[in-house]
C-alpha cells in the first residue's frame, strides 16, 4: 500500500485489540495527549478499511480471535504497508515474539505497560515512519526526474554514473566529445544535480539504470 502524508496532531495511531476496555483507555489517553487514533476491534476490520497516512504507527494485539497478531503483520508486509508495528501482548508464546520480531516490529509491550513506555515506543515508530516516507518522497521525486530524460540521455547518465569520462563514452558510442558534454550537461540539469558527485548519490540504493542498455 502507498503511503500519504498526514500532518493532523503528532501523528496517527491504529489501534488493533478485541479488548473492548484496553481500546476505551489507551484511546481516550492518547487523543488527550494529541495524537489521531483510530480504533479497530478486529484485524480484518482493520485491513478491509484502514487507509494509509504518515507518520502513523500501528499499535496490534498478538492474541485475538482469528488472525494472530503475527499473521496481519505479515499480510501488511505482503501489501507493502511500511507503517511501524508496535504489539501489545497480555501473553505470548516466545516463538510468537521471535517471529515479530524477525518480521520488522518495532517494539513489543507485555500487558500491563506503563504509558511512559508506550509513547516512548510510539514516539520512536512515529520518527521511524516519517523517516521512512522522506526516503519514499525523494525516491519517487528522482524517479519522475529521470523519467524526463531522453532515451539517449539515460544511456549517458547510466555511463556517468558507471565513471566513464565525456571522452570514453564518446568512443564507445562513436558520438563525438562536445556531444556527449551537451547530453552531460543536460542530464545533470534535468535531475537538479549539483555535481557528479550530487548525481551518483542520487542513485545509490535505486534500480533506476539497471533497464537501461549499457553502451558497451
Amino acid at each position: 500500500m502507498d503511503t500519504a502524508s498526514d500532518t493532523s496532531g503528532s501523528g496517527h495511531i491504529y489501534l488493533i485489540d478485541d479488548d473492548a476496555s484496553i481500546r476505551r483507555a489507551l484511546t481516550g489517553t492518547l487523543e488527550r495527549l494529541g495524537y489521531s487514533v483510530s480504533v479497530y476491534e478486529a484485524p480484518d476490520d482493520f485491513l478491509k478499511s484502514a487507509v494509509p497516512v504518515s507518520p502513523a504507527v500501528v499499535l496490534l494485539d498478538m492474541r485475538m480471535p482469528g488472525k494472530s497478531g503475527v499473521e496481519v503483520q505479515a499480510e501488511l508486509i505482503a501489501n507493502k504497508w511500511r507503517t511501524p508495528i508496535i504489539f501489545i501482548s497480555g501473553e505470548s508464546l516466545p516463538a510468537q515474539i521471535v517471529r515479530a520480531m524477525k518480521q520488522g516490529a518495532a517494539d513489543f509491550l507485555l500487558k500491563p505497560f506503563s504509558m511512559e513506555s508506550l509513547l516512548r515506543a510510539v514516539d520512536s515508530g512515529l520518527a521511524k515512519d516519517a523517516e521512512q516516507h522522506a526516503v519514499l518522497l525523494r525516491s519517487l521525486n528522482i524517479q519522475q526526474r529521470f523519467e524526463r530524460l531522453t532515451p539517449r540521455e539515460k544511456e549517458v547518465c547510466s555511463e556517468i554514473i558507471s565513471g566513464r569520462s565525456n571522452k570514453e563514452i564518446a568512443e564507445i558510442s562513436g558520438s563525438a566529445a562536445a556531444t556527449i558534454k551537451l547530453h552531460r550537461a543536460r542530464v545533470l540539469s534535468k535531475m537538479q544535480a549539483k555535481s557528479l558527485s550530487d548525481l551518483i548519490a542520487m542513485f545509490e540504493g535505486t534500480d533506476l539504470l539497471t533497464a537501461n542498455k549499457s553502451l558497451s
